[in-house]
């Protein structure tokens, strides 16, 4: 290289933390880095193919992989104080079977915003906001921490060690939670509800879909579901609150040994409240095929709501 040339380049890589690739061409390997410039948020668009997002202590970002064969190019740069990674495509239904494959390393404190359509993505070792919308892709996250945020339309979501304000939420997917601490909230349509999770604070709702919990000390549970059967094993602390409620579902709550709390577990439209916690039995209504079901045990400074329509509770 001569020396005019060397000048040239010289202010094009040292001038701004800008980087502008549309050299990478279809199907074509990228191994193209970023210094990060006081930035606080990585914004990435793949509409199709799989992305694996990895939190790391360099003050850089790293996109390696390969392009969707049909893509029109790459864009990597920093605007602000946001570093935009998008795969540009024709139009949304050009593209490849595979798809773009993507490793990206970034700051583990820097913010992620996702979005994708038939994207896979998959989640490591983040500690900031983490926020991830893609339509039929499936969703793989660990060790995820601050608020995070994690919903796909018709795919599943499988997380491991997640902490803080956790949101998933599917349609036509399954969860599957493993781990989690802090607040949870889990959604899901027409899939099932799967999670072992030590935090304190949950929330679940369920159409037409299963949902089973295994939860440790539980401060707040709040679950609703409709056409599903839901099975929670709880250690519910003092002063501790369960409001759940059912349609055309059996909700079975499975608490510690020595439970105290106020239970209220009512029946309409048919159902059947079971107790075997204490020998109290339900109450029919005099008239209509409802029931009521009221009973304490130890010091009752817990609180546990049951509603049911035409579904059975059982408390054991």
């Amino acid at each position: 290289m001569n020396k005019i040339t060397q000048l040239m380049l010289v202010p094009l890589m040292t001038c701004s933390a800008l980087l502008y690739t549309n050299a990478a061409l279809a199907g074509e390997k990228v191994n193209e880095s970023l210094a990060v410039d006081n930035a606080t948020t990585v914004a990435i668009e793949n509409l199709s193919g799989k992305v694996s997002i990895v939190g790391w202590e360099q003050a850089k970002v790293s996109v390696k992989g390969e392009l969707d064969d049909k893509a029109e190019k790459l864009i990597f740069e920093q605007v602000g104080s946001t570093i935009n990674i998008k795969i540009e495509l024709p139009n949304h239904n050009s593209w490849s079977s595979e798809g773009t494959q993507l490793t990206i390393h970034m700051p583990a404190n820097l913010r992620v915003n996702f979005e994708g359509v038939s994207s896979d993505v998959k989640l490591d070792n983040l500690t900031h906001s983490v926020t991830v919308k893609t339509v039929s892709g499936d969703i793989q996250a660990n060790n995820l921490s601050n608020n995070i945020e994690l919903s796909s339309v018709s795919g599943n979501i499988e997380s491991k060690a997640l902490q803080g304000k956790i949101n998933l939420s599917v349609v036509s997917g399954d969860i599957d939670d493993k781990g989690s601490t802090g607040r949870l909230q889990l959604q899901s349509v027409s899939g099932d509800i799967e999670s072992e999770s030590m935090a304190e604070e949950v929330f679940a709702n369920n159409i037409s879909g299963n949902t089973e919990l295994e939860l440790a000390k539980i401060d707040e549970l709040k679950l609703s579901t409709v056409s599903g059967q839901s099975e929670v094993s709880l250690f519910l602390q003092d002063n501790g609150v369960v409001k759940a409620s059912s349609v055309s579902g059996t909700v079975e709550l499975d608490f510690q040994q020595d439970i105290e709390a106020d239970f209220r577990l009512k029946a309409n439209a048919g159902g059947d409240l079971i107790n075997k916690l204490t020998k109290q039995k339900a109450q029919e209504a005099k008239y209509g095929p409802s029931s009521k079901l009221y009973f304490q045990t130890g010091n009752a400074n817990g609180s546990v709501r049951v509603s049911t329509v035409s579904g059975d509770v059982v408390v054991k």
